[in-house]
């Protein structure tokens, strides 16, 4: 969606309403923009090790 289009849906006066919210947020601490920058790089977690395929023959005893 384009900013064109969010405006149309919105109104003027709504997306006014919400850019003065957004500024009176504080600025995010250095601890958030780390966690944040964590959980969009690897959003799944950390990355599994591979484990070792089993042997066919001792998966069949």
């Amino acid at each position: 969606m384009t900013r064109a289009e969010r405006l149309a849906i919105l109104g003027p006066e709504t997306v006014a309403k919400i850019r003065a919210r957004v500024a009176l947020a504080p600025p995010p601490t250095p601890e958030l923009i780390e966690d944040l920058r964590r959980i969009m790089t690897r959003p799944g977690g950390e990355t599994p090790t591979p484990r070792p395929a089993l042997d066919s023959e001792s998966s069949n005893a």
